[in-house]
């Protein structure tokens, strides 16, 4: 692959990486700090993606090498509420949320996520299975979803309520966001960017955030690249249209569980 080639292929997939590394770390900053070491670790070598089945699946397969020699997904804390995340994610079966993400999030097939993980296939359906039990049974709480499409709503309301969460209400714009959220503040909010009025989710959200205080939130968009650039403060969990029911379950679980130990403005 030529130079120019290698560049695009690596700045198309790198927005996608920050998403996975954001939603893994529970934070902009702790994401973005590992995809940067692993941009520098690719443009040092580029070993790891000219033997991978593709850029991306080397990208990713980078990062898993510095996080896995890391040992540390959230900054280590004695006290407070980083420590009590670490101790939150050292119930879970190692490597159980990477491959449930890399898998729903970021729609890599079984084999894919095997090849990142570097392990078998079948290691790679457990570790999926056991995820999707473990985080679901984690934590539980109320989620306020801003949706301006009845159908989407509807959706992503069964969703929610099928996980065992409980739903405050659906907001269709700015104005009915607010309220919602000042009638009953929710511990989530899954919100899409562009509503009804033609108002803003993210500016809806920064607002609710700042009368109620931090909690996490899960945008959904389109253009997901968008808000993943890294050049200002931006959400640690996307999903993009058209989405999954599969997506949408991950990426509240594994909000919910870092809400319990952890708020994510972002």
């Amino acid at each position: 692959m030529n130079t120019i080639n290698f560049t695009t292929a690596i700045s198309d997939a790198l927005p996608f990486l920050r998403r996975y590394a954001r939603a893994l770390t529970g934070s902009q900053r702790s994401g973005d700090a590992y995809a940067a070491a692993t941009l520098e670790a690719v443009l040092h070598d580029r070993t790891a993606i000219q033997q991978a089945s593709n850029v991306r699946v080397g990208l990713f397969k980078t990062f898993h090498k510095l996080w896995n020699s890391s040992g540390a997904p959230i900054d280590a804390e004695k006290d407070g509420l980083r420590a009590k995340v670490q101790k939150h994610l050292s119930r879970l079966t190692p490597h159980s949320r990477e491959a449930l993400l890399l898998n729903t999030i970021e729609d890599f097939s079984v084999a894919a996520v095997a090849e990142i993980m570097e392990q078998s296939e079948e290691e790679t359906r457990q570790l999926i299975d056991m995820a999707r039990q473990e985080m679901q049974d984690a934590v539980s709480g109320s989620v306020m979803i801003i949706e301006d499409e009845a159908i989407i709503a509807m959706d992503l309301e069964m969703f929610v309520a099928d996980m065992g969460h409980r739903v405050t209400g659906v907001a269709r714009t700015h104005d009915d966001a607010t309220k919602l959220a000042q009638a009953d503040v929710p511990d989530l909010i899954l919100a899409d960017i562009q509503l009804a009025d033609n108002s803003s989710g993210i500016e809806a959200v920064s607002e609710i955030l700042d009368t109620h205080g931090d909690r996490p939130v899960i945008f959904i968009t389109a253009f997901p690249e968008r808000l993943l650039t890294g050049e200002r403060p931006e959400p640690a969990f996307l999903i993009s249209k058209p989405y999954s029911e599969e997506q949408v379950r991950s990426a509240i679980s594994q909000a919910m569980f870092f809400k319990s130990t952890e708020t994510l403005k972002a």
